[in-house]
């Protein structure tokens, strides 16, 4: 993990992720958010066109946009996907706080399911996957909602992602969320560098156990990293433009879109290209350059997309 020394002022390539959609907002809160495969698909291509080269993604269900993860809309939208751009397709095994993914135990108690949250792993073209290998309370709307993320169940789900190939993403909100599980699993080999951890802050008023961002509070995280670590910053709502800036200057890269930040600034609601143009910019002026899909791939571990292969030739 490259930290902040005179060795950073030499260019980089740096990894724009774009979340387009995430599993919370909706259309009424910004009607710019893509929810359905084709709009998702089409918004994602105009944001690598703007510098974006991994796009993570969270599918709805077409009959009313609400969150599912489901294989066949996540089949959907990686097809469409595929038809139009080269971007690193990384799906979410956290789902989202409404649809097929809440249920009720006999307590009464909501819970975003964990048999859900794997559906997706099955659909064609994923490339890696969000791992959030913790457990943490979701207060929103006036309920409450557990994501239960047990250590056996973080063992199945670092198995099932091992053989179906896909490369985890660590989306970590605290320093225990680094040293526990994601730390446990990667030292029992369930991971190869480089490590992608995507440090998340902001999200401390809704997520039970969560960090704000501040300058101090992210360069603890980084010291916490694993040898051999990539680090992304996500950062919620108005902490997302200093918290990307001090990204690259750690020698990170950067996430952004209407899944963490639905406006561009106070008042004025956000486009996912607009967020990802003003990430482009600061990566720009700060000296590094913006790395395609292709050079994602190389960053992060991943198979090349394979090249298009030529006809057959026809005999005379």
């Amino acid at each position: 993990m490259a930290t902040t020394t005179a060795a950073n002022i030499k260019p980089r390539k740096v990894i724009v992720t774009i979340a387009p959609t995430g599993g919370m907002a909706s259309k009424e809160q910004n009607p710019h958010l893509p929810t359905q495969p084709e709009e998702i698909a089409d918004d994602v291509a105009a944001c690598v066109e703007a510098g974006a080269s991994v796009a993570a993604i969270h599918a709805r269900r077409p009959e009313d946009d609400l969150a599912t993860c489901s294989a066949d809309v996540y089949g959907r939208i990686n097809e469409a996907l595929r038809e139009r751009t080269d971007v690193v397709i990384n799906i979410s095994t956290g789902g989202g706080i409404s649809g097929d993914m809440i249920k009720e135990n006999s307590e009464g108690q909501l819970r975003i399911d964990f048999t859900e949250r794997l559906r997706g792993l099955e659909a064609p073209h994923v490339e890696m996957a969000t791992f959030d290998a913790e457990s943490f309370v979701i207060t929103t709307g006036g309920r409450e909602i557990v994501n239960l993320t047990t250590p056996a169940q973080c063992d199945e789900l670092a198995a099932r992602m091992t053989e179906l190939g896909i490369k985890p993403e660590w989306e970590v909100m605290s320093t225990a969320h680094i040293r526990q599980d994601p730390s446990r699993l990667i030292n029992a080999g369930f991971d190869a560098q480089p490590y992608w951890v995507n440090v998340v802050l902001g999200l401390d008023r809704g997520f039970q156990g969560a960090l704000p961002y501040t300058p101090r509070i992210l360069h603890q995280m980084v010291d916490e990293l694993p040898e051999g670590a990539e680090l992304c910053v996500s950062a919620v709502a108005a902490n997302q433009l200093p918290a990307i800036t001090h990204a690259v200057l750690l020698g990170g890269h950067v996430r952004v879109g209407l899944e963490d930040n639905l406006y561009y600034r106070r008042g004025e609601l956000a486009t996912n290209v607009q967020l990802v143009e003003r990430a482009v910019r600061i990566i720009r002026e700060l000296g590094h350059e913006i790395a395609t899909p292709e050079e994602a791939r190389q960053i992060l571990g991943l198979k090349s997309l394979a090249p298009a292969q030529p006809a057959p030739a026809v005999l005379p």
